[in-house]
């Protein structure tokens, strides 16, 4: 193991500092735009579909074990998902609620990444085992959707929240 660990290359640790630094960010209720919300949706989604396609392929198991995990993970998080968004102090602004998910997903999908990476150095054949291939996959997907979810989740309830703004100024008018 500490084999692994010392010859991973350096940039590797780098990448899991800005992980872990964005997603502290991300534990404390704060203050952005609506557009800054999209920064870690958008990020995450190639990284794991790249690392999908290079390692798996997007056909077959891969894609469908990826697209399942996302489609329940959106749901889940729609459904179940409370607001966690409100109107900032300024126009344009809104409040975001802190959050544990967004870290513990990033360090999934670094995990993900590097223990396939190593599968793919040490054990080529165990990593394109069907097991193997569909867990890696749904975790990534389950990730992804997860993000995509609460994004979502978010842009309907920051509309919904200017939509009664701008009702109540109308009836106050």
């Amino acid at each position: 193991m500490n084999h692994l660990l010392t010859h991973t290359p350096a940039y590797v640790w780098l990448i899991l500092a800005l992980v872990v630094a964005r997603g502290v960010i991300a534990l404390r209720a704060r203050e952005t735009t609506l557009g800054k919300l999209f920064i870690i949706p958008a990020i995450m989604l190639p990284v794991a579909l790249l690392d999908i396609a290079r390692k798996f392929g997007l056909e077959g198991l891969p894609l469908g074990a990826w697209g399942l995990a996302v489609a329940a993970a959106m749901w889940a998080v729609w459904s179940l998902g409370g607001t966690r968004i409100a109107a900032g102090a300024a126009p344009g602004r809104v409040r975001v609620g802190g959050s544990a998910m967004p870290l513990l997903l990033m360090l999934l999908i670094f995990v993900v990444k590097y223990v396939t990476t190593v599968l793919l150095v040490t054990a080529p054949a165990l990593l394109h085992g069907a097991a193997v291939t569909a867990v890696a996959c749904a975790l990534m997907g389950g990730a992804n959707g997860w993000f995509f979810g609460r994004l979502l989740r978010d842009v309907v309830d920051v509309r919904a929240a200017a939509g009664g703004v701008a009702k109540n100024a109308a009836v106050a008018a």
